[in-house]
């Protein structure tokens, strides 16, 4: 039988990493599809006067899960930019990046790297105020927590890039070593007084404060310079993007099991046919095994696809190309020998 009708070890490894891989992305499109529909049930309050009242009517002072939208004002003092004057905030970010060139041994280019050498965060405690509220505000909403909000949006307020000199050694021994310097970039990010900002929460009313925090039941904490709708919309269109990714890969692997499925019965039923065969020659004795051209010599091979065994190895050779079975006349795809004990 043909090597080529048996299923392949790539073959298996194959399938099995495609679906494997179908698995993983099914999983992360459940996920994205769980925080859209999550979002999409979240209920919509304004930031105004009515908003105590709505907390003391709500089962346990509590909506488990809010959309609210105010700007950024600090409770007490404010975080100053360290490199921009008059800018002031209530959450500040520093961070400084090394960016190198290293070269890659496999497949010998130079790659960009980029690595975080230092970080720093300071933030003071703010609230969401309706747009244009007096001061102090009416009413406003204690956000909590907001650095283990999914989407903090932070405002870049500086950003400069610090070149590194290097002398002709430095430069010689850095591309013998693999790794050539860039420089270093210097950040700074805030989430300014006065930003809009949506929140996406647990909204309880503890005491006389409004507080926004980390929701329960594993629901996505945001906290997004987007509005509501642009927000909802860009995680619509990431679960599609799962969601044809998943689709195309489960495709693939569907593909690539009727393949090997095909090619398992296609097997199985050559051998069925040549079990038959033989059977066959062996109940006609050997009046019936002479080769249908020469009558001279015993059959020795079997045509396939159409499965009849007439003629020996020599004959077949001597057929016209391409070759047809001598017998229905079908075109021969494959010969195999046929061997007698």
């Amino acid at each position: 039988m043909d090597s080529a009708s048996h299923t392949s070890t790539g073959e298996i490894i194959l399938l099995a990493t495609s679906s494997a891989v179908t698995a993983i992305l099914y999983a992360v499109y459940r996920h994205k599809s769980k925080i859209a529909d999550s979002l999409k049930g979240a209920k919509k309050v304004t930031l105004d006067q009515d908003l105590r009242n709505l907390l003391i009517e709500a089962p346990g002072k509590c909506i488990p899960y809010a959309v609210i939208e105010g700007v950024v004002r600090s409770v007490k003092e404010t975080l100053n930019s360290q490199f921009v004057d008059s800018c002031k905030g209530v959450v500040q970010r520093l961070t400084l990046q090394e960016h190198k060139m290293v070269w890659n041994r496999t497949t010998h280019f130079w790659n960009n790297y980029e690595k975080i050498i230092h970080q720093r965060t300071n933030m003071v405690p703010f609230d969401l105020v309706p747009p244009g509220s007096e001061v102090p505000p009416s009413v406003a909403v204690r956000v909590l927590k907001p650095l283990t909000a999914a989407e903090l949006s932070l405002e870049t307020v500086y950003e400069r890039f610090h070149p590194s000199v290097q002398s002709l050694t430095d430069a010689i021994s850095h591309y013998i070593s693999g790794e050539r310097p860039k420089g270093i970039k210097e950040t700074e990010e805030m989430l300014t007084v006065g930003a809009a900002l949506t929140g996406v929460g647990e909204l309880v009313l503890d005491s006389s404060t409004i507080k926004l925090q980390p929701p329960k039941q594993g629901l996505r904490y945001c906290l997004s310079s987007l509005g509501f709708d642009t927000l909802l919309k860009r995680q619509e269109s990431s679960v599609r993007f799962w969601k044809v990714l998943t689709t195309l890969c489960g495709l693939a692997s569907c593909a690539l099991l009727i393949f090997i499925l095909h090619k398992q019965y296609r097997c199985q039923r050559e051998k069925r046919q040549l079990r038959q065969m033989l059977e066959g020659i062996t109940a006609g004795g050997d009046a019936t095994n002479a080769c249908v051209v020469c009558l001279g010599n015993s059959r020795a091979c079997v045509f396939l696809e159409c499965g009849h065994v007439c003629s020996c190895l020599k004959c077949y050779e001597a057929l016209p190309r391409p070759p047809r079975c001598p017998i229905c006349r079908q075109l021969i795809t494959r010969v195999v020998p046929l061997y007698n004990s």
